[in-house]
């Protein structure tokens, strides 16, 4: 009697090793949702960056008004399901970046094209995440003495108030140059730049302990918005003015002109009180020159971030949070009682 081993057969199909797929890396991230809804803190997929983009790993970004006005529905063109926040810093590789927050400016560097210009964090995903992806031409060299918070504190802030005071004011050293609501980070890096380009700056504010502060940084003195004409006692005890920089527009820009010198620049790059109401008298006897400022082109990020660089100026920083007290940050932004920027600290340097 024969006997017959029998072995299994297997198919091969069977046999072939188990192909295995490259696990997702996660990334926290803030989220914004909609309109009148709470901002959201999630894990979600690190952006694949496209052919010729870079990875971004974050260590730090800054808010700005507009993160708040986007929650309360006052800002144009909201999309749900966006990570916001428009100014960053962190590394690439092992290079340490701070990111430009323009996109689509266009080809003509007095004014953004209408059609095609946005900000980093709405509707192009932000910097309130532990990555971004972003084309190199979006990255300077981090400035050498400057933290990663400090860093993230200049891209939106610092662009504006270089092109509002330098490109549009025409700022020269020697320059009595007005600040108007010093505290915000736009206003107070306008005071640093103008203090480190040689001006006398001068300062307006609701709160004394600003206007305190403010001097401290280098500026001659300030007034008290709030006070009833208050322009009168700034010319009795400053005299007159060469340059304003504003944001708030409203009734108290009528003021603004009774300060100047005549042909003093006065630049607006905001209107967060409203509409103003002017006296032509005022102007054209002074011979005032106003102009309007939208934040700026990539040539002026460049140049902001090498004065910067060569002034070795310290951005202001407010207060630092985490990702996960975000709810806490945007709460400080929106009572606006910050003296500097808000930082979320999201890797150590």
């Amino acid at each position: 009697m024969s006997l017959f081993l029998f072995r299994p057969v297997v198919a091969r199909w069977q046999m072939a090793p188990t192909e295995q797929q490259p696990e997702e890396q996660q990334m926290k991230a803030l989220m914004f949702k909609g309109a009148n809804l709470p901002i959201e803190l999630v894990e979600r997929p690190q952006p694949e960056p496209a052919p010729g983009e870079l990875l971004v790993q974050l260590a730090a970004a800054s808010m700005n008004h507009r993160d708040v006005w986007m929650m309360q529905g006052l800002y144009p063109g909201l999309m749900p399901d966006v990570i916001p926040g428009s100014c960053g810093a962190g590394w690439v590789e092992d290079r340490p970046v701070v990111i430009n927050p323009n996109r689509g400016w266009g080809d003509n560097p007095d004014y953004p094209n209408q059609m095609t210009y946005r900000i980093l964090g709405m509707p192009d995903h932000g910097t309130f995440a532990e990555y971004i992806a972003v084309a190199p031409d979006r990255l300077q060299d981090k400035p050498a003495h400057l933290t990663m918070a400090e860093a993230a504190a200049l891209p939106l802030a610092g662009l504006t108030a270089y092109r509002a005071l330098f490109t549009r004011a025409r700022l020269r050293a020697g320059d009595k140059v007005l600040i108007n609501g010093v505290g915000g980070g736009v206003a107070l890096l306008a005071c640093q730049f103008a203090l480190a380009a040689g001006a006398e700056v001068f300062v307006t504010s609701s709160s004394a302990e600003k206007i305190d502060r403010a001097v401290a940084l280098g500026a001659s003195g300030g007034v008290d918005y709030r006070e009833e004409r208050w322009a009168g006692r700034f010319n009795r005890e400053f005299g007159g003015v060469d340059v304003v920089v504003d944001s708030a527009g409203g009734d108290g820009f009528a003021e603004l002109l009774k300060v100047c010198q005549p042909r003093a620049r006065i630049v607006t790059y905001g209107g967060t009180h409203g509409k103003s109401t002017l006296s032509p008298q005022i102007l054209f006897f002074k011979e005032l020159e106003i102009y309007g400022s939208t934040m700026g082109n990539d040539d002026e990020f460049a140049a902001m971030v090498a004065f910067v660089a060569a002034k070795e100026i310290r951005p202001v920083i407010d207060a630092v949070y985490t990702l996960e007290q975000h709810a806490e940050a945007y709460e400080r932004m929106r009572l606006g009682q910050q003296f500097g920027k808000i930082v979320f600290q999201i890797r150590p340097d």
